[in-house]
């Protein structure tokens, strides 16, 4: 794996309700989740080419000096606990600036390595963290998330950050037609989850990488599922 430097925005608009921005510490991702929307605006080869920021903490402490305290979110375009976190650590530092000046964070990673960060977490105010799971099988999930930490490591990271009074929350995410086993996944983190997200597979094109990947992914695995899965994700409601 490739690790270059960038100059890009830090601090970016965020999609989801309840947050104004979102940041990512890394450009691309190691787990190589073949289904990733990430994918389709790639502009370097996103799992083998990690790019971190240059003078990434003196410009996040410029980018929120003149912004009020509050919650920003983590894990939006690429994983920040992805495995070359561990020894970079922009995350960590990343979380001591934002802890520094009030701010607090909502995480969303497939990787236990957010049980290091436990420590900073308890100390900000409404953080809460959450792992990401779509696959009950670790067969399957190994075809569609090839460099990934197994669900047994995710789990085992959130219930540490449970264990530690720390919000959590699961995403399962993305929901296969006919592959996943929602249920099955429900019944494996509540126990440990606060809250649970599902949601579905979306692909906006069928000439995106995301998609082209998922299929040949498809075709070779599960070919008699192919069509109809295809069917169900580009007319979800039915329409002609």
């Amino acid at each position: 794996m490739k690790i270059g430097t960038c100059r890009r925005p830090l601090l970016e608009p965020c999609e989801l309700e309840g947050f104004s921005y979102q940041l990512d510490p890394y450009i691309g991702c190691e787990h190589l989740c073949y289904y990733c929307y990430a994918l389709n605006n790639a502009t370097t080869d996103w799992s083998a080419e990690i790019l971190v920021h240059e003078d990434f903490i003196s410009r996040l402490e410029h980018e929120i000096a003149n912004l009020k305290p509050q919650r920003i979110y983590m894990g939006w375009n690429s994983d920040p606990y992805q495995p070359v976190e561990a020894h970079r650590l922009e995350t960590r530092h990343a979380l001591e600036v934002l802890k520094g000046h009030g701010f607090s964070v909502c995480i969303l990673t497939k990787s236990d390595l957010v049980a290091r960060d436990i420590d900073l977490l308890k100390a900000m105010e409404g953080a809460s963290a959450g792992i990401s799971l779509a696959f009950q099988d670790e067969s399957v999930r190994k075809l569609f998330e090839s460099k990934a930490p197994p669900n047994e490591q995710r789990l085992a990271g959130l219930k540490q950050l449970k264990a530690a009074g720390i919000s959590t929350y699961a995403l399962i995410c993305p929901v296969i037609p006919f592959i996943t086993d929602v249920e099955a996944l429900v019944k494996q983190l509540e126990p440990w989850a606060d809250s649970i997200w599902v949601y579905p597979l979306e692909m906006k094109s069928e000439n995106d990488r995301n998609w082209q990947n998922t299929k040949a992914i498809l075709e070779q695995h599960f070919p008699h599922l192919t069509e109809d899965i295809k069917r169900i994700v580009f007319n979800p409601r039915g329409r002609s």
